[in-house]
């Protein structure tokens, strides 16, 4: 099932005395670059929540934000009263500049502030504890980006299908025209003979090298057949879900298609090309987008 890089996910798990909330955030990005907001007292635990991120997302430009929450002051952990005290005079004076805002509400933002608990008192029971939660928000945040992913994987793969049996489509109108073609070019090199055979200075070499110069140059029989088949493949690849391949191959497909647009040295053609390259440069847009 084809993947998207592009998704969302977001849990909030409760327990242990914390509420903890995870949210990430993955965009397009040909390597895996990671950004993480997490309180202070656990960057300690950044790397693992990285590793977490980077096995289960694969690759993308990924967002990630924690926030930890204590519902009360047992097991060692308690508000660190003066630095929130202070937290609060400030968020007072800032909002004072745009308007009012309850007590309240200005206590609940600066409990989530930098070094708003001391949890120097936590035994490592209490640590390892905590930790748990938090793996198991991130692992559902993760989850619910993956959900996402796929969601819109379902979607681009639809699309990348639409856009090769188009392809296709276009390519069946080349061959028909192509039939046609191909008497006008015998009569060109018909007559490209016969000018030869009229001249005194006839050389026998230049006419052999006349002739093999038409057919290499309208000839497009093995370009036809090469872009059928990586049609075919495209789809096939597509419901593997590899996007890299995909990638590979819309650049196949594009060298096929300029190639018959060069060589058969037909309007109508030409303009079927034309149409082919709108349809593949869809392709490749949403190619950079899936994994």
């Amino acid at each position: 099932m084809l993947k998207s890089m592009t998704g969302f996910g977001k849990a909030v798990v409760e327990a242990n005395h914390l509420t903890v909330t995870a949210e990430v955030k993955s965009l397009n990005s040909k390597f895996t670059d990671i950004y993480c907001r997490i309180p202070k007292t656990f960057s300690s635990r950044e790397i693992e929540i990285r590793n977490i991120l980077t096995q289960q997302l694969e690759r993308g430009k990924i967002e990630f934000n924690l926030q930890v929450q204590y519902t009360d002051t047992t097991a060692g952990t308690s508000v660190n009263r003066v630095l929130v005290q202070a937290y609060v005079k400030d968020l007072a004076e800032t909002a004072a500049i745009f308007g009012s805002i309850e007590t309240t509400e200005l206590l609940k933002i600066a409990l989530t502030m930098p070094n708003a608990f001391n949890t120097d008192a936590v035994s490592e029971e209490q640590s390892e504890a905590e930790w748990k939660v938090i793996v198991q928000a991130v692992n559902k945040a993760v989850e619910e980006c993956n959900k996402f992913r796929l969601r819109e994987g379902a979607i681009v793969q639809a699309k990348f299908i639409e856009y090769a049996q188009s392809i296709g489509s276009l390519l069946t109108e080349v061959e028909e025209l192509d039939k046609t073609r191909i008497p006008g070019v015998r009569e060109r090199l018909r007559k490209s003979v016969s000018d030869l055979l009229q001249d005194e200075n006839f050389d026998k070499n230049r006419f052999e090298q006349e002739l093999v110069y038409y057919v290499e140059k309208y000839d497009i029989s093995e370009e036809k057949v090469r872009l059928r088949t990586h049609l075919d493949y495209f789809q096939t690849i597509v419901k593997e879900g590899n996007g890299k391949k995909l990638n590979f191959l819309s650049q196949e497909i594009g060298r096929e298609i300029n190639t018959i647009g060069s060589k058969a040295n037909d309007v109508a053609i030409q303009r079927l090309v034309v149409n082919m390259k709108d349809e593949l440069e869809k392709i490749k847009e949403q190619t950079s987008n899936v994994l």
